[in-house]
């Protein structure tokens, strides 16, 4: 059987703020045959419950150590587990230990000598521990497994929850929505919500083998991760697409997809873009996850920069100042410049970066243009203004000047999910957590047009159910998102923003109406619709009120849902998809009305409505079902 070793071979202490108290373990995993990162290789810090576990580009992060000396154990299931001993941690340094996987080796009794000879310069003592000594590897030992036969998957556990302690990562609490009768509450009125910062979160808990808490899994958000191809609208700027058919998960119920396609900008209708990159550098950002990712990821979007764009730069952290005033969008080398010039260290005063961001937005106003702030934190503000309600009042105050807000997630272990959802919500933005290149590339690169382009804001959707044809319904989703039926008319109140291009998908499951006697003021009931007529074939009716990105009065569109529920044969593919991914959200969260829920049939869900997927995110999707089910059967769910 052919086996993997690995070795470490490199040692480098870095500096980082003294305001830390506590030092920390960074790293990288690559197989040294094919040059290629190993994702998902557990990291254990012997002794303590503090553990890691590489993501896709085999990096790892592990804080909150105490000075002294630690063994590491690394183990993958198709690689033997190694023991890194005598690694010295240090109060305010990160130790970043780089791991390098070597060659696959035929014979196991060559193994040590194969070893050896690719490593020269490392010797082997009595007890079969390899030393490295000289250059700034010194000190510290790689113990090796004895030769002989070998376990096919490694035997170490790490304790739950690896690197994601629940006291330091922060979730809006989610109480789900329960089904509502139809003559108490003939409307469901909501926010839309285009964020999808939820589903590569999940991605994330998936990778490193957990399954998510219940507050990690927005159920809008998985679904409104994926692109569906809804008909472009024909003279308003938002279109409203319906379907219908029976609920994949209870077979006494119906599910209905409401589905909105926001209108393609070619790029003669792209107005010039004046964005200011709002970076958070405090001490808190150095990981390799996050700090050098945000900067390798806003590198991307530079590159699609045009000459009639302009990219300002703020940086934060014990203080706000300014690292680059606003330049033409061809001056792509000093813009990467200024980037890379950044570092992490000290204290976060998110607060005074953002004011120092929207004054710098002001003074470069483009009218009509796209004028935006791009945030990239981990959102662990802690200095001046820092709670929640505070920044947000500043936010919703902000917003006024016609500056909309994307906010980037980036990180774990201190990660605040809620507050920058929070942010980019008040500030008539967006909410993307980037776990990895390809997400930035993704949202940065891929969906370029929907992440910076408005056509719409304040858009809000209201259904009204036919009590002829529906005796209870609920809508998956969109908790935090729910708005009062009195809203829907207020141009003051405040709702979600739609891109260029987005679609928003919503679904909802309804139970259907065993009588026809309709009673109450609305559509439906202030009057007895005869069996037969049209009225009574109608099931509801769409209605969506939107801003310009630039107005201040609400236009309304509607559409009506009529008929039978069709045969899921008959369905599109990207309804059947969406269905999967709800599915798939009810079953990560244990929800009570997940009824026949299983992986097996999220997964034929999900091989139904894959289609063409040119980018791979469906593919994607798919092994995450597999993944998961894995997780649960070893968790007993």
């Amino acid at each position: 059987m052919k086996r993997v070793y690995g070795l470490v071979i490199l040692l480098i202490v870095l500096g980082v703020s003294h305001a830390e108290q506590t030092g920390g373990i960074l790293g990288k995993v690559i197989d040294d045959a094919t040059e290629l990162d190993i994702f998902n290789v557990r990291v254990e810090v012997v002794g303590t419950e503090q553990c890691g576990s590489t993501d896709f580009n085999g990096e790892f992060v592990i804080g909150h150590l105490e000075a002294g000396l630690y063994t590491l154990k690394f183990a993958h299931q198709d690689y033997d587990s190694l023991s890194v001993s005598d690694v010295l941690v240090s109060n305010g340094l990160m130790t970043e230990l780089t791991l390098q996987r070597m060659c696959k080796v035929e014979d196991e009794t060559d193994w040590l000598d194969h070893v050896l000879h690719i490593i020269p310069g490392f010797k082997l003592d009595e007890e079969g521990v390899i030393h490295a000594r000289g250059g700034r590897a010194e000190a510290y030992n790689i113990n090796l497994p004895p030769p002989g036969p070998r376990p096919a998957r490694p035997t170490f556990t790490c304790p739950m929850p690896m690197v994601l302690p629940a006291d330091l990562e922060e979730y809006s609490p989610i109480r789900e929505s329960g089904f509502l009768d139809v003559y108490s509450s003939p409307l469901s009125t909501f926010s839309i919500d285009v964020d999808a910062a939820s589903y590569s979160n999940v991605r994330r808990f998936l990778m490193q083998d957990l399954l998510p808490q219940r507050d990690v899994v927005r159920s809008e958000e998985l679904i409104n991760y994926f692109d569906y191809a809804y008909p472009q609208p024909e003279s308003e700027p938002v279109a409203i697409h319906l379907e219908h058919s029976q609920c994949p998960w209870n077979s006494a119920h119906e599910l209905v997809q409401i589905g909105l396609q926001g209108r393609d900008l070619d790029t003669s209708e792209r107005a010039g873009s004046n964005l200011v990159f709002l970076l958070d550098v405090s001490g808190s950002m150095m990981p390799e996850n996050k700090l050098p990712l945000v900067k390798r990821s806003l590198k991307l979007l530079v590159d699609r920069l045009q000459p009639e764009d302009r990219v300002a730069l703020v940086m934060y952290a014990g203080n706000a100042g300014i690292a680059l005033r606003s330049t033409p969008g061809n001056h792509k080398t000093r813009i990467k410049e200024a980037i890379d010039k950044l570092g992490a260290g000290g204290s976060t005063a998110g607060a005074a970066g953002i004011e120092l961001a929207y004054k710098l937005a002001g003074e470069n106003f483009s009218e009509g243009g796209n004028n935006r702030i791009v945030l990239a934190t981990d959102g662990d503000f802690n200095v001046g203004v820092s709670s929640t309600g505070a920044l947000v009042e500043l936010i919703e105050e902000k917003r006024k000047s016609g500056i909309f807000l994307t906010v980037l997630g980036y990180g774990m272990d201190n990660y605040k999910d809620g507050r920058m959802q929070e942010l980019a919500d008040r500030g008539n933005g967006n909410h993307y957590y980037i776990d990895n290149i390809m997400e930035a590339k993704k949202v940065l690169v891929t969906e370029l047009s929907s992440t910076l382009h408005a056509i719409a804001k304040d858009v809000k959707i209201q259904v009204e159910f036919n009590p002829a044809r529906v005796a209870s319904y609920r809508l998956v989703g969109y908790e935090n998102r729910e708005l009062e039926d009195r809203d829907f008319t207020d141009d003051t109140k405040d709702a979600g923003e739609m891109g260029a291009g987005h679609t928003v998908t919503a679904l909802y499951e309804i139970l259907p109406a065993a009588d026809e006697t309709p009673r109450g003021p609305l559509k439906y009931t202030k009057q007895t619709p005869r069996k037969g007529s049209g009225l009574a074939n109608e099931v509801l009716t769409v209605r969506v009120r939107y801003k310009g990105p630039d107005g201040d009065t609400s236009r309304e569109i509607a559409a009506v849902l009529e008929g039978d529920p069709q045969s899921w044969k008959k369905c599109s593919k990207d309804f059947r998809f969406a269905a999967s991914v709800a599915e798939f959200a009810m079953l990560l969260r244990d929800s009570e009305h997940k009824g026949a829920s299983s992986i097996s049939s999220a997964r034929d869900l999900a091989l139904a409505g894959k289609g063409e997927d040119p980018y791979g995110y469906r593919s994607e999707f798919i092994r995450l079902i597999d993944r998961a089910e894995l997780l649960m059967e070893e968790r007993g769910r």
